[in-house]
């Protein structure tokens, strides 16, 4: 008997739990994550190598990040308790933020079990004149001015109930009006142009998740989300260069010319004309140094040169 509890110890010992705090459970986490790496299924930026373009331009790239990648991927499904190729599938990076993708965010609200599938309330509101400001740069200042632009509006609210109360909870709501004014609908590429019903969708149900159930979405936007508004609030650790980025850049306007050897000389001969004093209480002073203009130069042993450099005519003893 005391040998079956022996050998049930010994198993119970050697089940290890993926994690970061402890040898056992990091180096399974590594094994694991390496796993992931290795496949071709995960995205890019999980994968240890992977091949960029087709044909005879294919290359192959290695990608130094992807073991910590995983690992990170594989912390947050583990604290979640979801499936960590889901995890991966549906986070994406925009412009180093990780985001979520709006569908994998309403099927985590459906599925969570607190509330009744989300639904969407759609409202056409017409054809609209919205006035909307507009930034942009003129002689290395920031300049904003008021635009007008004509869009056939709709509002949208996203709502579901929660079963404990059977209240109805609703996010806030979400129209074309507003993504003009955040700046949404203007920005190159945007799929609010195209297809706004579906963004509203997506927008709504990213602010349902964040005011509901924030515990689900861990802090994190939708990806749709962090694409609209990375150039306005761009983080420190942003993988791509914005405009916005490149113009807070400070400007060096130090003058790189010869101008400055003048102050410069009389600094000099003002350090040499300092009085010093010696151990014995004499004036050790030196004689003042007659300053040589700037077309002369110093000798070695601090006297000044008596004839100037030879100018481009004498060069060759002409």
């Amino acid at each position: 008997m005391s040998q079956e509890m022996t050998l049930a110890q010994v198993r119970q010992k050697t089940d290890v739990e993926v994690g970061f705090f402890s040898s056992a459970s990091f180096e399974l986490m590594q094994r694991v994550a390496k796993v992931f790496a290795s496949s071709n299924i995960v995205p890019t930026q999980y994968r240890s190598e992977y091949t960029k373009g087709t044909g005879r331009s294919a290359q192959i790239i290695q990608n130094p990040n992807a073991l910590a990648n995983c690992i990170i991927a594989i912390g947050i499904a583990q604290r979640m308790r979801a499936d960590i190729l889901m995890v991966m599938q549906n986070l994406y990076i925009v412009e180093g933020r990780p985001s979520w993708s709006s569908v994998w965010i309403i099927s985590a609200i459906n599925l969570c079990g607190r509330f009744s599938p989300l639904k969407f309330e759609m409202r056409h509101l017409g054809e609209k004149e919205i006035s909307y400001e507009e930034t942009y740069w003129e002689d290395d200042k920031k300049q904003r001015q008021v635009k007008k632009t004509i869009i056939d509006d709709y509002e949208c609210v996203a709502w579901a109930t929660e079963k404990q109360t059977g209240d109805r909870l609703e996010s806030i709501k979400v129209s074309v009006g507003m993504a003009v004014k955040e700046g949404w609908y203007q920005k190159t590429g945007s799929k609010w142009q195209t297809m706004p019903e579906l963004m509203l969708r997506y927008r709504c149900a990213s602010f349902f998740g964040k005011v509901y159930a924030p515990e689900l979405l861990m802090g994190l936007s939708s990806a749709e989300e962090v694409a609209d508004t990375i150039d306005v609030t761009p983080d420190g650790e942003i993988l791509g260069v914005t405009t916005e980025a490149l113009r807070r850049q400070p400007i060096d306007v130090t003058p790189t010319t010869t101008e400055t050897q003048p102050q410069q000389i009389a600094q000099t001969a003002e350090a040499a004309i300092t009085p010093t004093i010696s151990g014995n209480g004499e004036d050790d002073t030196p004689a003042p140094v007659e300053v040589a203009p700037p077309a002369q130069q110093a000798a070695p042993d601090g006297t000044t040169a008596d004839e100037p450099p030879p100018s481009e005519d004498n060069l060759f003893g002409e």
